[in-house]
């Protein structure tokens, strides 16, 4: 059986590896294209998780890394950390991250669980932490930008699935998918139909 501290590093790198894997097959201009309104790009989750990894489990611990982090200073352009620039490749992001796990788990191994350390960015009131508390932290954090990359990655090219080797979706052909989408959009417009115009009670749930 897995002691606490070890289940929770499971969890955390199982997220790692799943986050990564969305950029398995895809060319620097692809793993950078934002796909949403607000830029979010698979490239730039890497470069925010890894920066996130620095600090909760450095600064955070007084276990600073020698990284240089830019993007994350107070003179830094807004969302410097949700995207890579030119110069910093592909290569260079990924090995970026892969120092951030190797930082993390060496304060992981370092510190009990019921450790302390401050949050400065989480104001007075609520910058007490314990490592337990941070590893749950940023096995949230993980998973969450892993979800965003499933989505991205399946606008990119098609690709889905949870990780390497099990994507934990039904085997079935693109023509079973094809019609799975236009089945819950013609399910979609009938609820619509339905509900939206029977008005907000019905619509948030109301049996009638």
């Amino acid at each position: 059986m897995l002691s606490p501290k070890d289940a929770l590093k499971r969890y955390l790198q199982a997220h790692r590896d799943a986050l990564l894997w969305k950029l398995d097959g895809l060319g620097e201009r692809e793993v950078r294209w934002p796909l949403t309104d607000t830029g979010t790009n698979l490239l730039g989750l890497v470069k925010h998780v890894g920066s996130m990894e620095f600090g909760y489990f450095g600064e955070v611990f007084g276990r600073p890394a020698d990284e240089p982090l830019p993007w994350l200073e107070p003179e830094a352009e807004d969302n410097a950390d949700m995207w890579a620039t030119a110069d910093q490749s592909r290569e260079w992001v990924v090995g970026f991250y892969r120092r951030a796990w190797a930082h993390s788990d060496s304060t992981i191994e370092a510190l009990d669980l019921d450790a302390a350390g401050r949050v400065p960015w989480w104001g007075p009131e609520n910058g007490d932490v314990t490592l337990h508390q941070i590893m749950v932290h940023v096995i949230a954090e993980t998973a969450r930008h892993a979800g965003h990359a499933d989505i991205l990655r399946e606008l990119t090219d098609g690709g889905a699935g949870m990780r390497a080797g099990s994507t934990n979706l039904p085997n079935h052909e693109s023509d079973w998918w094809t019609h799975y989408v236009a089945r819950l959009r013609r399910t979609a417009d009938e609820a619509a139909e339905r509900f939206d115009a029977a008005g907000p009670s019905m619509s948030e749930g109301g049996a009638g």
